[in-house]
This record gives C-alpha cells, structure tokens and sequence, in this order.
C-alpha cells in the first residue's frame, strides 16, 4: 500500500473513532441529563412530601387545640350542670322543710285557743 493509501484508511478510522466517541459522548450526556432530571424531580417531590407533611401536621396541632377547648366546653357544662343538680336538690330539700315548718305553724294554730 502506498502512503496516499494508508492515510485515507487512516482517515477513514479516525473518522470512525470520532463518530463512536460522539455518539457514545451522546449517550453519555443524556444519560446524565436524564438522571440530573430524575434526581431534580426527586428532590421536587421531597420538598412537596415534606411541605405537605408541614400542613398536615399543623392541621392536626390546630384540630388537637379545638379538641382541647371542646373537652374544656365539656367540663364546665358537666359542672354547670352538677351545680344545678345540687341546687335543685337544695331547693326541693328547702320547699319539703317549708313545706314541713307551714304544717307545724298548722298544726300550731288548731292546738292554741
């Protein structure tokens, strides 16, 4: 072979080279650009798990204070209501002793002339 020869072959494999090494540099950098994406789309997903996760717990801190106060609303109206009951028994003890002193003053008033 003479040299024209030999460099056109050795044209031919360096361009060959080239096109291998473009195209696996290709496959690379989009392999690449594809996994940056996905760990992007990652990280986004994270950021509105935990996002999400903020809000929801400050919903249920919010609903455990309604509860409390509910509990608390509770509590009075059972002690209201217990101050109640022990009222009417009072009042149903006094009318029974008034009930009792008007049959005395009666009972009284037939025994002296």
């Amino acid at each position: 072979m003479d040299a024209a020869t030999l460099a056109a072959v050795g044209t031919i494999v360096v361009g060959l080279a080239a096109a291998a090494a473009a195209l696996i540099g290709q496959r690379t950098n989009a392999r690449a650009t594809h996994q940056g994406a996905v760990m992007t789309g990652y990280g986004g997903l994270v950021d509105n798990l935990q996002e999400e996760r903020d809000a929801l717990r400050r919903e249920r801190d919010e609903l455990r204070a309604e509860l409390t106060a509910a509990y608390a609303e509770l509590a009075n109206e059972r002690a209201e209501r217990a101050d109640r009951a022990a009222l009417q028994a009072q009042i149903a003890r006094l009318e029974t002793e008034i009930a009792d002193r008007d049959r005395q003053i009666a009972d009284l008033r037939r025994t002296t002339p």
